[in-house]
């Protein structure tokens, strides 16, 4: 049975790890998403020990004024990869740390498609 929680041990916060991602990190793009990504099990970095996949997400300021529609898109995003948790995992690594954005200055016309979006993306990845 797949687990679709999204704990707090899964939530990327730390800035430690956030400097990390984007010094030496792969980016990514699908459509209106862009990723970065590293696999700490092919790639280790001294001092850390990361036992699980930490994810973030990110829209941008410049775009989306309103804090409701950035909020929204996070959500949709989130949401995207907490029930694809498992194509993803396949994709970037079990130890990784992946941040994702939305790059478009346009809302997602459905969550349909930015699911579409994000599993083209991770398929991708392979």
């Amino acid at each position: 049975m797949t687990d679709f929680k999204f704990p707090k041990e899964e939530k990327l916060k730390h800035k430690r790890e956030i400097d990390l991602l984007f010094a030496k990190g792969k980016w990514q793009t699908c459509g209106n998403l862009r990723i970065i990504s590293i696999d700490l099990e092919k790639k280790p970095q001294e001092g850390f020990l990361i036992s699980n996949q930490k994810f973030g997400v990110s829209v941008s300021k410049r775009y989306f004024k309103k804090a409701v529609d950035r909020n929204r898109i996070k959500r949709l995003l989130r949401e995207t990869y907490r029930l694809n948790k498992e194509i993803f995992t396949d994709a970037f690594g079990k130890n990784s740390i992946s941040m994702i954005f939305w790059v478009s200055s346009e809302k997602p016309v459905s969550y349909r498609s930015l699911e579409e979006n994000f599993i083209t993306l991770c398929k991708s990845k392979k």
